[in-house]
């Protein structure tokens, strides 16, 4: 399975690398548009999203509106290899510091926080819910465990429309999304949650 998702991967980042040089300047603009058009997101929900690093699709826009409408929002943070992700509270505008693999994180003092909603990177999905990731398992550890605690948190998919594949390999752990969210549109997932 492990070589079979390395293939996918490969096959993923070209995928997206080229996805992100096509896509115009308004494309955080219309992923945004379509997130709320479609994702039912609760009054005073807390939203986690993400720092895009290389071609991610970029949720600022995301969080930047989620923020002016109210919402607490937050960034992850590794705070130990082959362990769930931290999440602390930030909003626009606030600094951001090195953290682990690459990633922009909010600084050591931000509030720990449990968000309801988590904007997931990816390098490819398909039809069913299933992601593909870099490897490391940060997420589906990480949706695994809220899940434990909170049946009902929402892991949605920001990505290019252009990253969707046939049928990707799946493992038990795997984590799926019950949202995917592109510049073309929103897709809902039935009976998402795996490697719960």
């Amino acid at each position: 399975m492990s070589a079979a998702k390395r293939a996918v991967r490969a096959a993923a980042v070209l995928r997206r690398d080229a996805a992100r040089d096509a896509a115009g300047s308004e494309t955080a603009s219309r992923i945004a548009d379509r997130f709320f058009e479609a994702v039912p997101v609760p009054l005073q929900a807390l939203i986690a999203g993400y720092v895009a690093m290389g071609s991610e699709a970029d949720p600022a826009e995301v969080l930047a509106r989620a923020s002016a409408k109210g919402h607490v929002c937050a960034l992850p943070r590794v705070a130990r290899r082959d362990a769930p992700l931290d999440f602390l509270q930030w909003q626009p505008g606030d600094a951001l510091v090195a953290g682990a693999h690459g990633t922009r994180e909010p600084a050591p003092d931000a509030r720990l926080c449990r968000p309801g909603i988590v904007l997931v990177p990816l390098l490819a999905f398909d039809a069913h819910g299933r992601r593909i990731g870099y490897g490391g398992g940060y997420y589906d550890r990480t949706l695994a465990a809220l899940r434990r605690e909170e049946p009902g948190i929402l892991a949605v998919g920001i990505a290019f429309s252009a990253q969707e594949a046939e049928d990707l390999p799946e493992e038990e752990f795997d984590a799926r999304l019950d949202w995917v969210v592109t510049e073309t549109g929103a897709r809902a997932f039935a009976a998402a949650p795996r490697g719960v």
